[in-house]
């Protein structure tokens, strides 16, 4: 399958658009026929691995674990791994994961969400890491409440 893969962390030039194995769904999780992708500043931050904290959290000290870009997704469920009840092959779903930005891509169930049927795969991908975002910004920082 294609995807946009980086090796070494840096500047956008070392996005690489490559075949790659396809893969396959582990226990928890659904592989999905990416329909749709959205970039953000997350995207960002990681294919640079700035701030450093990045590299700490998991994602590679020096070079990245994970080669296949992208966090946000929307698509057709392929095949569901042995634990995973709440998807089925056929649903449409949309998520925040790793790997969007191929054509496959194996997230685990709990970062994924049936999708609207009122929405599109483009609308449902931008919707993720922006939703969490804002979610952040308004119960974590800005301490909204009830009332």
């Amino acid at each position: 399958m294609k995807a946009i893969v980086y090796e070494k962390y840096g500047s956008p030039d070392v996005l690489q658009f490559k075949e790659v194995e396809k893969p396959t769904s582990k226990e928890d999780e659904v592989l999905i026929k990416v329909s749709a992708a959205s970039v953000n500043a997350f995207d960002w931050h990681v294919m640079r691995a700035k701030p450093f904290l990045v590299r700490i959290m998991g994602l590679g000290f020096l070079k990245p674990k994970n080669k296949i870009a992208g966090a946000d997704i929307a698509g057709r469920v392929e095949a569901v791994g042995r634990n995973v009840k709440d998807f089925q092959t056929g649903d449409e779903v949309y998520g925040c994961g790793r790997s969007s930005f191929a054509e496959y891509a194996s997230i685990n169930k709990s970062k994924l969400a049936l999708k609207p049927s009122g929405i599109t795969f483009e609308e449902a991908a931008s919707i993720p890491m922006a939703a969490l975002t804002a979610l952040q910004g308004l119960r974590d920082k800005g301490k909204i409440r009830a009332g």
